[in-house]
């Protein structure tokens, strides 16, 4: 399958990397650090911070504030509005709700009052939801009045899906790209300050030799990398792939080839270390905003699904959520396949057309 030279030049890119103490520091490093993330990421959000003023002595706003205070999202505090807006501005309080005195039974309208802190707006949509939730129950106990709707939710996949579950397969295919253009790009430059691309220029081993070499070494090297990951989080985190990790591992391989491919043709521009980080810069950064690696691409403006979804990185990213999320095989033909089939197709023309042994090697 692979020739001699092609082997015998991937054990000596091995033997490189294993040598390189900070390569081996940092490919330790970054598998940690990924870790972290998704630890980080699967703790609960904190509870929000909620003053509560009572001015009423109702036995209705007694059962509101009992409600109020048995909400999970809230961490209550009762106490006077002049105290509980000290704490606000101070910053100790998200928010202060004040009961007025008019609250009972007897009231056609009763409005309460909600103090904010203007740092956290952000968090002002779930406070309303969470009190309208319980004002609203209130006023069905008061009018003896039995909701008209129930709301079941039947999940129709094996398993429930937490954020983490999102998370893990765009922030594999995003280190997946890093460490690929990483090892392919900024290496191609390094050998050429080197002095190593002129001394292979001489040698029979033509550019593609040299290119799918670099693939085998850096391929392993990945793939130590991401069992580190999945090893952790799936005993940390209970990661679940669905679809199986030979097809996962299947689908990492097909991404690590594409973007091995990418940084050898964005090294292949690149003359200089300087000079070919805002090169990979502009590739990377704009696929990490727009590839759903965070949140789903149908997030964004309606415009920009279209260019978003096409992206490699996108693609790898879509693919791997469709094994550990929803069991699909990475033999079944679907879009997300093409995709990447076609990117595969795209990324090895670019490397070979644009690697060239006259113009790397100069």
């Amino acid at each position: 399958m692979f020739s001699k030279p092609q082997l015998h030049l991937a054990s000596i890119f091995l033997k490189i990397f294993f040598r390189d103490r900070q390569s081996l520091f940092f490919s330790l490093l970054v598998p940690l650090i990924f870790t972290g993330v998704f630890l980080f990421s699967e703790n609960e959000p904190p509870k929000i911070k909620l003053g509560l003023v009572n001015e009423s002595s109702s036995a209705l706003a007694k059962d509101f504030v009992e409600m109020v205070n048995n909400e999970p999202l809230f961490e209550l505090t009762i106490g006077t509005e002049d105290s509980l807006k000290i704490e606000l501005i101070d910053g100790n309080q998200t928010a202060i709700l004040i009961v007025p005195q008019s609250f009972d039974y007897l009231a056609d309208v009763a409005k309460l009052r909600l103090m904010l802190d203007a740092s956290q707006v952000r968090q002002i949509g779930a406070i309303q939801d969470a009190l309208n939730t319980s004002l609203l129950s209130i006023e069905r106990e008061i009018r003896n009045i039995e909701p008209m709707f129930q709301l079941s939710l039947e999940d129709v996949k094996a398993r429930p899906q937490r954020y983490i579950d999102f998370l893990l397969p765009g922030i594999l295919a995003y280190m997946l790209m890093n460490l690929c253009i990483a090892g392919s790009g900024f290496n191609i430059v390094e050998y050429r300050r080197r002095g190593i691309l002129k001394r292979l220029f001489v040698t029979p081993i033509q550019p593609k030799d040299f290119i799918i070499s670099i693939v085998l070494a850096r391929m392993l090297i990945v793939l130590i990398q991401i069992s580190v990951i999945l090893a952790l989080a799936i005993n940390l985190l209970n990661i679940q792939v669905m679809g199986g990790l030979p097809s996962l591992y299947g689908m990492v391989i097909l991404g690590t080839f594409i973007f091995l491919c990418i940084g050898f043709f964005l090294g292949s521009l690149a003359k200089t270390q300087e000079s070919i980080r805002p090169i990979v810069a502009l590739v990377t950064f704009p696929q990490l905003i727009l590839s759903g690696i965070f949140f789903p691409i149908t997030s964004l403006p309606t415009i920009i699904q279209p260019i978003a979804n096409t992206l490699p990185l996108s693609v790898l990213a879509s693919g791997l959520r469709d094994i550990a999320n929803d069991g699909i095989s990475l033999f079944t033909i679907n879009g997300t396949l093409i995709g990447v089939l076609l990117w595969i197709f795209i990324s090895f023309l670019l490397a070979t057309q644009f690697f060239k042994w006259k113009k790397v090697a100069s």
